[in-house]
């Protein structure tokens, strides 16, 4: 027998898969119990597998283990609630809010509705059941955000012409056109491309689908491809921007 957590064991090994992971942490603890937050957005294909399991206990307090980190509610609703797979997990819309202070929540959000997980609507109707928890302003402020956003491609152009003067970086060449596409920034010396997602045109199962067919292709093709959203290059230009040049300085390394 492994010990996985306190009164729960592997048998034979202790090397588990993701849903063994789960079915330990939900046998630690006990009923009232879903997978949620990183754990969550990982069951429902938003992100990628997190090294630890995250849980939300209803009503109850345990122990955080070592890999499982335990999070509380006095109540949740049966509509924030699903059934995956066989375990309890929090609903799509609900795993956004709990994840809404994560760095890639916009991706993750666009994600969520390019699968037909969720609606705007959805999530607002998630918000108005639990207006006091911690992510409902970081998703109110997203929503917010994409709404009054006015995303164009000529007004991401002049943004992305003035955001690599000021940081200094390598002009690239816009709208140039490669492989059959018109990628919105090219830094063809080092093959880098840069795409500006705007939920208008990301927002969408078939625009989903075309945008990873073409950035296979360009990948394929010895491309890097970056793709950043409306909101970072708004409201985050220094991460922009640091992104860029690593890679670029990356690239210009493997070139050399």
């Amino acid at each position: 027998l492994h010990r996985v957590h306190r009164g729960v064991f592997a048998v034979g090994h202790g090397s588990l898969s993701e849903a063994a992971d789960h079915a330990a942490a939900l046998l630690y603890a006990g009923d009232d119990t879903v997978i949620s937050h990183d754990s969550a957005a990982a069951v429902w294909g938003l992100a990628s597998s997190p090294s630890f399991v995250a849980i939300t206990m209803i009503g109850r307090h345990a122990r955080g283990q070592r890999n499982l980190h335990v999070h509380e509610v006095s109540v949740l609703d049966i509509r924030d609630v699903r059934l995956h797979r066989g375990f309890p997990v929090t609903a799509p819309a609900r795993t956004l809010i709990d994840c809404a202070t994560n760095p890639t929540i916009d991706r993750m959000l666009n994600e969520a509705r390019a699968l037909k997980l969720v609606a705007d609507k959805d999530i607002h109707q998630a918000i108005a059941r639990c207006p006091g928890r911690t992510g409902v302003a970081a998703m109110r402020a997203l929503l917010e955000a994409e709404a009054d956003s006015g995303f164009t491609r000529s007004e991401a152009e002049r943004r992305l012409k003035r955001l690599v003067e000021e940081a200094e970086i390598e002009r690239p060449i816009f709208n140039q056109p490669l492989l059959g596409y018109k990628p919105d920034a090219l830094w063809p010396r080092q093959r880098v491309i840069l795409e500006v997602d705007g939920y208008g045109f990301h927002g969408h199962r078939q625009a989903f689908e075309r945008d990873r067919a073409r950035d296979a292709r360009l990948v394929a093709a010895g491309y890097v491809v970056i793709r950043v959203t409306w909101r970072q290059l708004t409201q985050r230009p220094s991460f922009v921007a640091a992104t860029i040049a690593r890679t670029l300085a990356r690239r210009d390394t493997e070139v050399a």
